[in-house]
């Protein structure tokens, strides 16, 4: 579903969820005749639809307004030049996709390799195109540690978007 220049989407889970709830009221309502019940299931039920779409809404919108302010600040770089000495820098980089893990719950992690290295990017909201493996993307992020306290370095996802093989 398209609002203004945001695409919101449902997670398979969300949908498997109401689904289940969906079966759930109906086979309630069937075995006790209790239609009355539909009157605070039915809105729940939607609501289960509709929280994870508003989330979803306000998290694409807010990654799509920092877009521009990466877009002047992040500098170009290889693979190989990210460590942890770059902690909290706006990076871009381009490269190919080798694997992309987790776009079924809307927070979807990739594997992007250019000729130096590759490097783990994770985006905490859904991406504004389909992103798969074999695409050659240009990503802008910030540099992070993989875990909180520990780990090496990751690429925190502002936007991720098909380029040309032109690298």
């Amino acid at each position: 579903m398209q609002i203004g220049d945001v695409k919101v989407r449902v997670t398979a889970v969300a949908l498997a969820v109401f689904l289940f709830f969906v079966i759930l009221i109906a086979v309630y309502v069937f075995s006790t005749g209790d239609v009355y019940a539909l009157y605070w299931a039915v809105p729940s039920a939607v609501m289960l639809l509709l929280i994870p779409m508003a989330l979803n809404y306000m998290s694409q919108k807010q990654y799509a307004s920092l877009v521009p302010m990466y877009e002047a600040e992040a500098k170009n770089a290889r693979i190989r030049e990210i460590t942890l000495n770059r902690l909290g820098e706006p990076v871009r980089i381009k490269g190919v996709v080798e694997r992309v893990y987790f776009q079924f719950l809307n927070r979807p992690q990739y594997l992007v390799a250019d000729r130096t290295g590759e490097i783990s990017v994770k985006m905490f909201t859904s991406p504004t195109e389909n992103v798969q493996k074999g695409d050659v993307v240009e990503v802008l992020g910030t540099v992070v540690k993989r875990y909180i306290m520990t780990g090496d370095a990751v690429i925190n996802c502002v936007s991720i978007r098909k380029i040309k093989n032109d690298q």
